[in-house]
């Protein structure tokens, strides 16, 4: 039992940790969703239990109501949660009592049909294209050692160049290089998918590993720190800052950005969305869809900013 199941019942714990077991094996989820989710419902049937005074075996949930659900609710806005937390832990909560549901074949409308808080919804917050190559320009000459500014601009590049996370970037080994036309990269929930390399993002790889004095070997990372260690995620984000600093660019300009630029880009030269929901590795279609949302409100700042009437 972990300190975040402490007050369940174990009827309660064993049925949570074998929705857990089912997000591994069968739907792919990385250990962050899982960690997530564990903590979201673990702290919901916390509180059923606290709230009724009893533990909460597998009978007892079956009989949740909307009255419990919205003592829920408030109780988690009145310790300050947001919106938008709280969206995510109903979402949770929903998608454990789904399974449960299916599994012991009772309604569970009470939980599934209750209703998420509204929020403003934030939009990714790319970089213009110009941004986007004075970053990489900048990190290129803003390091002492050769080497490690070949190392951040080669970063920088297939952030932006392929659209890969920046642990994705990391996770690249000696075994990769040279990078092929086309590279195979595992993402989140250990899903596959193939990226398009760029010459630039190519060239960018073998300058640094042509500089690099530590020799990657076949499955060793790739991106080294000036020890010679696997690169700590947080040096890149320092190289980023810097260049951000340098360039006066705001806060949003994060390695990130460079992975939102790269699909807002895309989606503005006339890219497919399904196309760009592949290359991104998103399981739904509607979390590539937001970057219809960004290139709409570019155009419309573009529009204001230029009609005569607006």
């Amino acid at each position: 039992m972990t300190e975040l199941t402490v007050g369940l019942s174990d009827g309660a714990v064993q049925m949570l940790g074998r929705w857990l077991d089912h997000l591994r094996a069968l739907d792919g989820a990385s250990e962050n969703t899982i960690t997530a989710y564990r903590a979201d419902v673990a702290g919901f049937l916390g509180f059923l239990g606290r709230h009724h005074g009893e533990g909460m075996g597998a009978e007892r949930l079956k009989r949740v109501i909307q009255s419990d659900m919205r003592a829920w609710m408030a109780h988690e806005r009145g310790r300050g949660l947001s919106s938008r937390s709280l969206a995510r832990e109903l979402s949770s909560v929903k998608s454990f009592y789904r399974w449960f549901s299916e599994r012991e074949g009772f309604d569970a409308t009470h939980v599934l049909s209750a209703r998420a808080p509204r929020f403003q919804a934030k939009l990714p917050r790319p970089l213009s294209e110009s941004a986007a190559r004075d970053v990489i320009a900048q990190v290129e000459v803003q390091a002492a050692e050769p080497w490690i500014a070949a190392r951040d601009a080669a970063i920088m590049t297939l952030l932006y160049g392929c659209g890969l996370r920046r642990s994705e970037a990391l996770g690249l080994t000696g075994s990769d290089v040279p990078l092929p036309e086309v590279l195979r990269i595992r993402g989140k929930g250990d899903k596959e998918r193939l990226v398009p390399v760029l010459p630039a993002a190519r060239d960018a790889v073998e300058d640094y590993v042509r500089l690099c004095p530590y020799a990657p070997g076949p499955g060793e990372a790739l991106f080294r720190g000036a020890r010679g260690g696997a690169l700590n995620p947080r040096l890149v984000d320092l190289a980023m800052e810097k260049a951000r600093v340098s360039l006066g660019l705001p806060a949003t300009a994060t390695p990130h950005a460079l992975r939102h630029s790269f699909a807002t880009h895309l989606l503005a030269s006339g890219g497919d969305l399904r196309a760009i929901q592949e290359l991104l590795g998103h399981a739904r279609l509607s979390t590539t869809q937001v970057y219809t949302a960004v290139d709409g409100a570019r155009l419309m700042q573009v529009y204001r900013a230029a009609h005569p009437r607006a």
